[in-house]
């Protein structure tokens, strides 16, 4: 802190969140916290997703050529890939499900620095079930502008068999658009959810409460946002070169389900603890250790420029001078 001006520093949080890793897996090191954590680790990253408009020409022809198709598919063939696909999508909500329970276990895991699963799963139960709920609502958004946006790419096709062969350029523009927007809204969901997590950790508050919370502060601060989301996409590239190293080197072991996780735990907690560490920066009430520090943290969490982390918590905050960008 220079007097009241706090600064937002990208560099920083990631050396702290580097010593925090080492504190917490190496210092000292002990397996059966290692294991805990690393299963909390796995479920806070498991998983890591029409005939109806108004034609006047061709819609009946499309729909017949759908029943056409569907009637020469057997009955049995039929039933079993209907049951699959009820199966997949029963799966995919499941592993939702799990994930946002298990985020908020790896986050207390984390922040106070223990392998622990039954009392953090107790006691974040209502906040990784709104976190849920409100995370598949979003995944129905998304879904839902996915078929939107790609509407001016395949309603010419169903009118046209030889469109495709005809537009070239038009269909490569196309895909090309819809390919950038979902990669946009994926990404601007990924700053919003990783730093929701945090306000819920640390507020207490409903899933929706934390998301206006996380847009407000994201359009205050558009520029230091940007600048993590760029070292987040040049963390999240190394991340996943170490990976493929690591499964390598390990003759696949490590693409095994929580054995992978186990061995890569220290990228993980890395990962979470600069999240962490940088929306802490902006105030108390977005600092998870506002109320509790692990006394071996103190060193790290109470240096000169840390958000002062031993502040008493609050829901109402003086406002705050807007924080000075420094890299």
């Amino acid at each position: 802190m220079n007097g009241s001006e706090p600064r937002i520093e990208i560099f920083r949080p990631f050396g702290e969140a580097f010593e925090l890793t080492t504190k917490i897996l190496f210092q000292p090191f002990d397996l059966k916290k290692w294991l805990v954590i690393g299963f909390a680790a796995w479920l806070a990253n498991l998983g890591g997703g029409g005939g109806s408009f108004n034609y006047r020409t061709n819609r009946g022809e499309g729909l017949q050529k759908i029943n056409e198709t569907i009637s020469q598919i057997p009955q049995p063939i039929l039933i079993v890939a209907v049951c699959v696909l009820i199966l997949l999508v029963v799966l995919v909500v499941l592993v939702a499900w799990l994930r946002a329970r298990g985020v908020f276990m790896f986050i207390d895991c984390i922040v106070k620095n223990r392998g622990a699963i039954a009392e953090p799963r107790r006691d974040f139960r209502k906040d990784g079930n709104g976190y849920f709920l409100f995370s598949l609502l979003v995944g129905i958004v998304l879904l839902v502008f996915a078929v939107v946006f790609s509407l001016p790419l395949v309603i010419p096709i169903i009118k046209d068999s030889t469109f495709l062969r005809t537009h070239h350029v038009y269909v490569i523009v196309a895909i090309a658009a819809l390919i950038f927007a979902m990669i946009f809204l994926l990404l601007a969901w990924s700053l919003i959810a990783s730093f929701m997590l945090a306000v819920m950790y640390r507020q207490r508050c409903r899933a929706s409460e934390a998301f206006t919370i996380v847009t407000r502060l994201i359009a205050a601060h558009p520029g230091e946002m940007l600048l993590y989301c760029l070292f987040w996409i040049v963390l999240a590239l190394a991340t996943a070169l170490v990976a493929c190293l690591a499964t390598c080197a390990t003759c696949c072991i490590a693409a095994i389900p929580y054995v992978g996780t186990v061995i890569l735990l220290p990228l993980f907690v890395l990962l979470r603890s600069f999240s962490l560490l940088f929306i802490r920066q902006f105030g108390p009430d977005y600092d998870v250790w506002a109320s509790f520090i692990p006394p071996e943290f103190l060193p790290i969490l109470l240096s000169l420029s840390s958000v002062p982390a031993t502040s008493a918590p609050s829901s109402k905050l003086p406002p705050e001078p807007p924080p000075r960008l420094s890299i």
